[in-house]
Protein backbone atom coordinates (compact mmCIF):
# COMPACT_ATOMS: atom_id res chain seq x y z
CA UNK A 1 0.00 0.00 0.00
CA UNK A 2 1.46 3.75 -0.88
CA UNK A 3 1.90 5.27 2.46
CA UNK A 4 1.14 8.59 1.29
CA UNK A 5 -2.68 9.79 2.50
CA UNK A 6 -4.66 12.37 1.21
CA UNK A 7 -4.05 16.28 2.89
CA UNK A 8 -6.62 19.11 2.70
CA UNK A 9 -5.28 22.30 1.25
CA UNK A 10 -6.04 24.17 4.40
CA UNK A 11 -3.86 20.97 6.36
CA UNK A 12 -2.29 24.30 8.52
CA UNK A 13 -5.27 26.05 8.81
CA UNK A 14 -7.04 22.86 9.82
CA UNK A 15 -4.29 21.58 12.67
CA UNK A 16 -4.59 25.31 14.27
CA UNK A 17 -8.45 25.24 14.35
CA UNK A 18 -8.14 21.49 15.83
CA UNK A 19 -5.81 22.67 18.46
CA UNK A 20 -8.08 25.51 19.45
CA UNK A 21 -10.59 23.05 20.95
CA UNK A 22 -8.42 21.28 23.12
CA UNK A 23 -10.08 17.85 22.51
CA UNK A 24 -7.19 15.87 21.86
CA UNK A 25 -6.34 13.30 24.35
CA UNK A 26 -9.11 14.73 26.63
CA UNK A 27 -11.30 12.50 29.50
CA UNK A 28 -14.66 10.61 27.69
CA UNK A 29 -17.85 12.70 28.13
CA UNK A 30 -21.48 11.35 27.56
CA UNK A 31 -22.41 14.24 25.09
CA UNK A 32 -20.36 12.82 22.45
CA UNK A 33 -21.01 8.76 23.62
CA UNK A 34 -24.86 9.32 22.94
CA UNK A 35 -24.19 10.78 19.92
CA UNK A 36 -21.60 7.70 19.02
CA UNK A 37 -23.98 5.18 20.11
CA UNK A 38 -27.20 6.97 18.38
CA UNK A 39 -25.22 6.68 14.85
CA UNK A 40 -24.37 3.04 15.49
CA UNK A 41 -28.29 2.52 16.00
CA UNK A 42 -29.53 4.73 13.24
CA UNK A 43 -27.37 3.02 10.87
CA UNK A 44 -27.42 -0.29 12.18
CA UNK A 45 -23.89 -0.81 12.49
CA UNK A 46 -21.52 -2.64 15.06
CA UNK A 47 -18.94 -0.11 15.62
CA UNK A 48 -19.07 3.77 15.33
CA UNK A 49 -16.82 6.61 16.48
CA UNK A 50 -16.04 10.18 16.82
CA UNK A 51 -12.13 11.07 15.88
CA UNK A 52 -10.03 13.61 15.28
CA UNK A 53 -7.38 13.88 13.20
CA UNK A 54 -3.66 15.97 14.27
CA UNK A 55 -0.78 15.74 12.25
CA UNK A 56 0.18 11.88 12.44
CA UNK A 57 -2.78 10.16 13.98
CA UNK A 58 -6.29 9.81 14.19
CA UNK A 59 -7.68 9.85 18.17
CA UNK A 60 -10.98 8.64 18.90
CA UNK A 61 -12.81 10.71 21.35
CA UNK A 62 -15.73 8.76 21.69
CA UNK A 63 -16.71 4.57 20.73
CA UNK A 64 -19.04 2.37 20.34
CA UNK A 65 -18.35 -1.87 19.55
CA UNK A 66 -14.49 -1.53 19.49
CA UNK A 67 -12.46 -2.25 22.88
CA UNK A 68 -11.17 -0.09 25.19
CA UNK A 69 -7.88 -0.60 24.34
CA UNK A 70 -8.38 0.99 20.59
CA UNK A 71 -7.99 4.75 21.30
CA UNK A 72 -5.82 5.78 18.24
CA UNK A 73 -4.26 4.50 15.17
CA UNK A 74 -1.83 6.14 12.57
CA UNK A 75 -3.28 8.43 10.28
CA UNK A 76 -1.66 7.12 7.16
CA UNK A 77 -4.14 4.03 7.25
CA UNK A 78 -7.00 5.98 8.73
CA UNK A 79 -10.24 5.81 6.05
CA UNK A 80 -11.20 8.98 7.67
CA UNK A 81 -7.94 10.41 6.28
CA UNK A 82 -10.18 11.05 2.84
CA UNK A 83 -13.48 12.00 4.61
CA UNK A 84 -11.87 14.96 6.25
CA UNK A 85 -10.53 16.10 2.39
CA UNK A 86 -14.00 16.44 1.42
CA UNK A 87 -17.03 18.75 2.63
CA UNK A 88 -19.91 16.16 2.88
CA UNK A 89 -20.26 12.60 3.41
CA UNK A 90 -18.01 9.32 2.32
CA UNK A 91 -20.23 6.48 1.94
CA UNK A 92 -18.25 3.37 0.89
CA UNK A 93 -20.21 0.32 0.32
CA UNK A 94 -17.89 -2.24 -0.06
CA UNK A 95 -14.06 -0.82 0.37
CA UNK A 96 -12.96 -4.14 -0.82
CA UNK A 97 -13.58 -2.65 -4.54
CA UNK A 98 -12.85 0.77 -4.27
CA UNK A 99 -9.69 1.73 -5.25
CA UNK A 100 -8.69 3.93 -2.06
CA UNK A 101 -9.20 1.63 0.09
CA UNK A 102 -8.96 -2.32 -1.08
CA UNK A 103 -4.66 -2.30 -0.44
CA UNK A 104 -5.65 -0.41 2.99
CA UNK A 105 -4.66 -3.18 5.94
CA UNK A 106 -7.91 -3.01 7.79
CA UNK A 107 -9.64 -4.33 5.02
CA UNK A 108 -7.00 -7.25 3.67
CA UNK A 109 -6.44 -8.46 6.94
CA UNK A 110 -7.88 -7.90 10.31
CA UNK A 111 -10.83 -6.46 11.03
CA UNK A 112 -11.77 -6.86 7.38
CA UNK A 113 -13.60 -3.89 7.33
CA UNK A 114 -15.97 -3.58 4.43
CA UNK A 115 -18.51 -0.88 4.99
CA UNK A 116 -17.87 3.01 5.57
CA UNK A 117 -20.12 5.65 6.42
CA UNK A 118 -18.45 8.86 7.52
CA UNK A 119 -19.38 12.45 7.71
CA UNK A 120 -16.51 15.51 8.45
CA UNK A 121 -16.93 17.53 11.51
CA UNK A 122 -16.37 20.87 9.96
CA UNK A 123 -15.84 23.95 11.90
CA UNK A 124 -17.54 27.23 11.26
CA UNK A 125 -14.63 28.88 9.30
CA UNK A 126 -15.14 25.75 7.13
CA UNK A 127 -12.21 23.36 8.40
CA UNK A 128 -12.71 19.76 8.42
CA UNK A 129 -11.19 18.71 12.16
CA UNK A 130 -12.36 14.96 12.20
CA UNK A 131 -15.05 12.55 11.64
CA UNK A 132 -18.22 11.03 12.87
CA UNK A 133 -18.38 7.55 11.14
CA UNK A 134 -19.74 3.92 11.36
CA UNK A 135 -18.27 0.82 9.88
CA UNK A 136 -19.47 -2.57 9.44
CA UNK A 137 -18.07 -5.99 8.47
CA UNK A 138 -19.68 -6.78 5.72
CA UNK A 139 -20.99 -4.79 2.66
CA UNK A 140 -24.21 -2.80 2.81
CA UNK A 141 -26.01 -0.24 1.40
CA UNK A 142 -27.95 2.67 3.77
CA UNK A 143 -30.71 5.17 2.90
CA UNK A 144 -31.24 8.60 2.00
CA UNK A 145 -32.42 9.20 5.35
CA UNK A 146 -30.05 7.27 7.39
CA UNK A 147 -27.02 9.60 5.29
CA UNK A 148 -29.16 12.75 5.97
CA UNK A 149 -29.32 11.23 9.41
CA UNK A 150 -25.27 10.91 10.25
CA UNK A 151 -25.06 14.62 8.46
CA UNK A 152 -27.03 16.06 11.04
CA UNK A 153 -25.32 13.73 13.57
CA UNK A 154 -22.16 15.90 12.54
CA UNK A 155 -23.75 19.16 13.06
CA UNK A 156 -24.43 17.70 16.59
CA UNK A 157 -21.23 16.85 17.58
CA UNK A 158 -20.17 20.59 16.26
CA UNK A 159 -22.43 22.36 18.19
CA UNK A 160 -20.91 20.07 21.68
CA UNK A 161 -17.68 21.38 20.51
CA UNK A 162 -18.46 24.91 20.35
CA UNK A 163 -20.61 24.31 23.45
CA UNK A 164 -17.60 23.10 25.17
CA UNK A 165 -15.18 25.49 23.70
CA UNK A 166 -17.37 27.90 25.19
CA UNK A 167 -17.35 26.85 28.54
CA UNK A 168 -13.74 26.37 28.97
CA UNK A 169 -12.51 29.82 27.65
CA UNK A 170 -15.69 30.63 30.28
CA UNK A 171 -13.77 29.02 32.71
CA UNK A 172 -10.26 29.93 32.04
CA UNK A 173 -11.32 33.64 32.33
CA UNK A 174 -11.80 33.60 36.08
CA UNK A 175 -12.89 36.96 36.35
CA UNK A 176 -14.45 36.38 39.80
CA UNK A 177 -13.37 37.55 43.01
CA UNK A 178 -14.26 34.21 44.28
CA UNK A 179 -13.05 32.11 41.56
CA UNK A 180 -9.36 33.82 42.16
CA UNK A 181 -9.71 33.08 46.03
CA UNK A 182 -10.29 29.60 45.20
CA UNK A 183 -7.32 29.36 42.84
CA UNK A 184 -4.83 31.14 45.50
CA UNK A 185 -5.76 28.52 48.16
CA UNK A 186 -5.36 25.64 45.08
CA UNK A 187 -2.30 27.45 44.83
CA UNK A 188 -1.41 27.35 47.91
CA UNK A 189 -2.39 24.63 49.06
CA UNK A 190 -0.26 22.47 46.02
CA UNK A 191 2.71 24.84 47.44
CA UNK A 192 2.62 23.58 50.79
CA UNK A 193 2.42 20.31 49.56
CA UNK A 194 5.75 20.87 47.18
CA UNK A 195 7.41 21.80 50.57
CA UNK A 196 6.24 18.65 52.56
CA UNK A 197 7.96 16.56 49.72
CA UNK A 198 11.24 18.43 49.81
CA UNK A 199 11.55 18.86 53.76
CA UNK A 200 10.52 16.62 56.78
CA UNK A 201 6.58 17.66 57.62
CA UNK A 202 7.94 19.03 61.07
CA UNK A 203 10.86 21.05 59.59
CA UNK A 204 8.15 22.61 56.82
CA UNK A 205 5.82 23.69 59.52
CA UNK A 206 8.60 25.47 61.12
CA UNK A 207 9.45 26.94 57.80
CA UNK A 208 5.91 28.35 57.34
CA UNK A 209 5.18 29.81 60.61
CA UNK A 210 8.66 31.33 60.51
CA UNK A 211 9.96 32.11 57.60
CA UNK A 212 13.42 29.84 59.06
CA UNK A 213 14.35 27.06 60.72
CA UNK A 214 17.22 26.73 63.33
CA UNK A 215 20.24 24.49 62.89
CA UNK A 216 19.08 21.70 65.42
CA UNK A 217 21.61 19.05 66.99
CA UNK A 218 21.20 15.23 67.42
CA UNK A 219 23.58 13.70 69.58
CA UNK A 220 22.99 10.15 68.09
CA UNK A 221 20.96 9.16 64.83
CA UNK A 222 21.76 6.85 62.32
CA UNK A 223 22.72 7.71 58.23
CA UNK A 224 22.93 4.98 55.19
CA UNK A 225 25.00 5.68 51.89
CA UNK A 226 24.39 3.63 49.01
CA UNK A 227 25.70 3.76 44.89
CA UNK A 228 25.67 1.04 42.19
CA UNK A 229 28.78 -0.53 41.62
CA UNK A 230 30.09 0.36 38.16
CA UNK A 231 27.73 2.93 37.80
CA UNK A 232 30.06 4.75 35.16
CA UNK A 233 29.93 1.88 33.00
CA UNK A 234 26.57 0.93 33.23
CA UNK A 235 25.99 4.51 31.98
CA UNK A 236 28.21 4.00 28.59
CA UNK A 237 25.49 1.20 27.69
CA UNK A 238 22.14 2.96 28.32
CA UNK A 239 20.63 5.54 26.43
CA UNK A 240 20.00 8.55 28.99
CA UNK A 241 15.86 8.47 29.11
CA UNK A 242 16.45 4.61 30.05
CA UNK A 243 19.09 5.35 32.63
CA UNK A 244 17.14 7.79 34.65
CA UNK A 245 14.36 6.03 34.40
CA UNK A 246 15.99 3.03 35.98
CA UNK A 247 17.10 5.29 38.68
CA UNK A 248 13.50 6.79 39.09
CA UNK A 249 12.53 3.34 39.32
CA UNK A 250 14.74 2.35 41.85
CA UNK A 251 14.64 5.24 43.97
CA UNK A 252 11.01 5.16 43.87
CA UNK A 253 11.23 1.73 45.51
CA UNK A 254 13.60 2.96 48.11
CA UNK A 255 11.74 6.02 49.14
CA UNK A 256 8.78 3.09 49.37
CA UNK A 257 11.01 1.64 51.95
CA UNK A 258 12.07 4.77 53.88
CA UNK A 259 8.67 5.56 54.47
CA UNK A 260 7.60 2.21 55.42
CA UNK A 261 9.82 2.15 58.55
CA UNK A 262 9.82 5.95 59.23
CA UNK A 263 13.26 6.83 57.82
CA UNK A 264 13.97 10.71 56.37
CA UNK A 265 14.87 10.60 52.55
CA UNK A 266 17.96 13.38 52.70
CA UNK A 267 19.06 13.33 48.79
CA UNK A 268 20.07 11.49 45.88
CA UNK A 269 23.55 12.82 44.27
CA UNK A 270 23.91 10.92 40.87
CA UNK A 271 23.70 7.03 41.53
CA UNK A 272 23.79 7.73 45.60
CA UNK A 273 21.12 7.21 47.56
CA UNK A 274 21.23 8.96 51.43
CA UNK A 275 18.76 8.89 54.35
CA UNK A 276 19.01 9.12 57.85
CA UNK A 277 16.48 7.52 60.76
CA UNK A 278 16.16 8.87 64.30
CA UNK A 279 16.13 13.00 63.55
CA UNK A 280 12.52 13.59 62.44
CA UNK A 281 9.43 10.86 63.10
CA UNK A 282 10.36 8.07 65.39
CA UNK A 283 13.33 7.91 67.15
CA UNK A 284 13.31 4.83 68.86
CA UNK A 285 15.61 2.14 66.98
CA UNK A 286 17.01 4.57 64.89
CA UNK A 287 19.90 2.23 64.30
CA UNK A 288 17.45 -0.90 63.64
CA UNK A 289 14.93 0.10 61.81
CA UNK A 290 17.75 1.60 59.33
CA UNK A 291 19.44 -1.92 59.07
CA UNK A 292 15.96 -3.51 57.59
CA UNK A 293 15.40 -0.71 55.18
CA UNK A 294 19.05 -1.35 53.92
CA UNK A 295 18.48 -5.16 53.74
CA UNK A 296 15.27 -4.53 52.20
CA UNK A 297 16.60 -2.50 49.53
CA UNK A 298 19.32 -5.35 48.74
CA UNK A 299 16.43 -7.88 48.31
CA UNK A 300 14.79 -5.35 46.21
CA UNK A 301 17.78 -5.02 44.00
CA UNK A 302 18.57 -9.28 44.21
CA UNK A 303 14.91 -9.40 42.78
CA UNK A 304 15.13 -6.71 40.19
CA UNK A 305 18.65 -8.40 39.09
CA UNK A 306 16.44 -11.54 38.25
CA UNK A 307 14.23 -10.01 35.94
CA UNK A 308 17.29 -8.39 34.54
CA UNK A 309 18.67 -11.50 34.19
CA UNK A 310 15.79 -12.67 32.02
CA UNK A 311 15.98 -10.71 29.56
CA UNK A 312 19.65 -10.59 29.60
CA UNK A 313 20.41 -7.12 30.87
CA UNK A 314 22.80 -6.26 32.99
CA UNK A 315 22.65 -6.18 36.39
CA UNK A 316 22.67 -3.46 39.11
CA UNK A 317 25.02 -3.97 42.34
CA UNK A 318 25.13 -1.82 45.08
CA UNK A 319 26.68 -1.18 48.02
CA UNK A 320 25.40 -0.14 51.18
CA UNK A 321 27.41 1.83 54.49
CA UNK A 322 25.83 2.56 57.79
CA UNK A 323 26.99 4.21 61.02
CA UNK A 324 25.32 5.77 63.79
CA UNK A 325 26.55 8.96 65.45
CA UNK A 326 25.73 13.05 66.41
CA UNK A 327 24.41 15.24 63.79
CA UNK A 328 23.71 18.39 63.02
CA UNK A 329 20.51 19.13 60.98
CA UNK A 330 19.02 22.25 58.65
CA UNK A 331 17.59 23.89 55.85
CA UNK A 332 20.04 25.86 53.32
CA UNK A 333 19.16 27.96 50.75
CA UNK A 334 16.41 31.01 49.78
CA UNK A 335 14.79 30.45 46.39
CA UNK A 336 15.47 26.32 46.53
CA UNK A 337 15.09 25.26 49.82
CA UNK A 338 16.95 21.81 50.66
CA UNK A 339 16.94 20.03 54.22
CA UNK A 340 20.42 18.21 55.08
CA UNK A 341 22.57 17.11 58.03
CA UNK A 342 26.24 17.61 58.64
CA UNK A 343 29.06 16.16 61.03
CA UNK A 344 31.54 13.50 61.53
CA UNK A 345 29.24 10.36 61.63
CA UNK A 346 27.91 11.66 57.63
CA UNK A 347 31.78 11.05 56.98
CA UNK A 348 31.82 8.50 58.28
CA UNK A 349 28.95 6.76 57.19
CA UNK A 350 29.66 7.59 53.45
CA UNK A 351 33.10 5.40 54.32
CA UNK A 352 31.45 2.65 55.18
CA UNK A 353 29.73 2.27 51.75
CA UNK A 354 33.25 3.02 50.50
CA UNK A 355 34.70 0.20 52.30
CA UNK A 356 31.60 -1.74 51.67
CA UNK A 357 31.39 -5.30 49.92
CA UNK A 358 29.02 -5.36 46.73
CA UNK A 359 26.06 -6.57 47.44
CA UNK A 360 26.33 -5.66 51.25
CA UNK A 361 25.15 -4.04 53.86
CA UNK A 362 28.07 -2.49 55.78
CA UNK A 363 28.00 -1.19 59.04
CA UNK A 364 30.25 0.46 61.76
CA UNK A 365 31.68 -0.74 64.90
CA UNK A 366 29.01 2.50 66.53
CA UNK A 367 25.90 0.76 64.86
CA UNK A 368 26.75 -2.78 65.49
CA UNK A 369 27.09 -1.75 69.55
CA UNK A 370 23.24 -0.90 68.91
CA UNK A 371 21.94 -3.80 66.57
CA UNK A 372 24.03 -6.77 67.81
CA UNK A 373 21.23 -8.64 69.42
CA UNK A 374 19.16 -8.11 66.16
CA UNK A 375 21.57 -9.17 63.57
CA UNK A 376 23.89 -11.72 62.51
CA UNK A 377 27.04 -10.44 61.60
CA UNK A 378 29.86 -11.52 59.54
CA UNK A 379 33.05 -11.27 61.18
CA UNK A 380 34.55 -7.95 61.74
CA UNK A 381 37.38 -6.07 59.55
CA UNK A 382 39.84 -3.24 59.46
CA UNK A 383 40.65 -0.73 56.59
CA UNK A 384 42.96 2.17 56.88
CA UNK A 385 41.14 4.98 55.61
CA UNK A 386 43.09 8.35 54.41
CA UNK A 387 40.90 10.68 56.73
CA UNK A 388 39.64 8.91 59.40
CA UNK A 389 42.63 6.24 60.43
CA UNK A 390 41.63 2.88 60.80
CA UNK A 391 37.86 1.99 60.70
CA UNK A 392 36.21 -1.09 61.86
CA UNK A 393 33.25 -2.49 60.48
CA UNK A 394 30.96 -5.50 60.09
CA UNK A 395 28.73 -6.72 57.15
CA UNK A 396 24.98 -7.67 57.90
CA UNK A 397 24.31 -11.17 57.07
CA UNK A 398 20.76 -11.17 57.99
CA UNK A 399 17.91 -10.81 60.74
CA UNK A 400 19.14 -13.42 63.83
CA UNK A 401 16.86 -16.72 63.95
CA UNK A 402 15.12 -14.94 67.05
CA UNK A 403 13.70 -12.14 65.31
CA UNK A 404 13.38 -13.15 61.91
CA UNK A 405 9.93 -13.81 60.66
CA UNK A 406 11.24 -16.06 56.97
CA UNK A 407 14.14 -18.66 56.80
CA UNK A 408 16.04 -15.97 54.88
CA UNK A 409 16.20 -13.78 57.86
CA UNK A 410 14.85 -10.93 55.82
CA UNK A 411 11.63 -10.32 57.42
CA UNK A 412 11.38 -9.06 61.39
CA UNK A 413 9.13 -11.26 63.74
CA UNK A 414 6.62 -9.27 65.82
CA UNK A 415 8.97 -9.82 68.81
CA UNK A 416 11.20 -7.34 66.51
CA UNK A 417 8.61 -4.74 65.75
CA UNK A 418 7.10 -4.49 69.67
CA UNK A 419 10.89 -3.92 70.61
CA UNK A 420 12.08 -0.94 68.15
CA UNK A 421 8.97 0.38 66.82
Amino acid sequence: MNSDYPVPENESLRIQSLNSYSILDSAPEVHFDEITELAAEILQCPVSFIEFMDEERQWLKSKYGLPDEVIEMPRDIAICATTICQSDLLLVPDLSEDVRFLDNPMVTAAPNLRFYAGMPLITPSGEAIGTICTIDFEARQITSGQQEALRRLSHQVMSQLELRKTLLEMKGAGEKLEEMHQKLQIEKQRSDDLLGHILPKKVAEKLQENGKVEPEYFDEASILFSDFAGFTGLTETLSPKNLVDLLHQCFSAFDKIMRKYDIEKIKTIGDAYMCIAGITGARKGHAERLCLAALEMQKYLRRANEQREKLRMPRWEMRVGIHTGPVVSGVVGEDKFTFDVWGDAVNIAALMEKYAEIGKVNISESTRHRVKEFFELESERSVASEKKGELTMHAIRRIGDKFSEDHDGLQENSSFRQRIF
